[in-house]
């Protein structure tokens, strides 16, 4: 994580304020080596049991992702860093145009039944992940269904969920898999 970064990422870690009338012992492990753990593990594809020695142990890592994803500084850190991105590409840091699009990826076999589905214009039986991007490609939202769920259907739940979050965003961009009444 380059210098930039982490002063982005930085004032979002957990205060004091947190740990108020806890007591115990103060944290043995820099935010930072957390964080670059984390990192570490979400870019290799890893398990959490995999962890390197270099990082402190998997599972004081997973406390602390854990903890964080609880009070929602996982999306915080995404949305602050995407909001960075853009400014540093010269664009204003809310984005007010984005694109949607849909991939059927396989299923493994340990994956229930009832959360996966047969695309049958792609002959896959797995999942489908639904994803609106900014203009840059910076992901702005996400939803994974099964594979037989429609690209009309799940982009009505999308949508919302952009124009929630999103307010500025005035053109979203589709493909062919989007043609009919999506939108009034």
């Amino acid at each position: 994580m380059s210098d930039e970064e982490w002063t982005a990422v930085r004032p979002l870690l957990p205060t004091p304020a947190w740990l108020e009338g806890r007591g115990g012992r103060p944290e043995a492990y820099c935010h930072r080596q957390m964080l670059d753990a984390i990192r570490y593990l979400v870019a290799g594809g890893v398990s959490w049991r995999s962890m390197p020695v270099d990082f402190p142990d998997w599972d004081r890592v997973y406390a602390f992702f854990r903890r964080w994803r609880e009070h929602g500084l996982i999306t915080e850190f995404h949305d602050r860093l995407r909001d960075r991105v853009r400014e540093r590409e010269g664009h204003e840091a809310e984005p007010t145009a984005g694109i949607i699009d849909a991939q059927s990826v396989k299923a493994a076999a340990t994956v229930p039944a009832d959360s996966r589905g047969y695309d049958g214009g792609k002959q896959i039986n797995g999942r489908k992940r639904h994803i609106i991007t900014d203009c840059l490609g910076l992901l702005l939202v996400v939803a994974v269904t099964a594979a037989n769920v429609g690209d009309r259907e799940a982009a009505v739940p999308l949508l919302l969920r952009l124009r929630r979050l999103h307010r500025d965003i005035c053109l979203v961009w589709a493909d062919g898999g989007y043609t009919g009444g999506l939108v009034d």
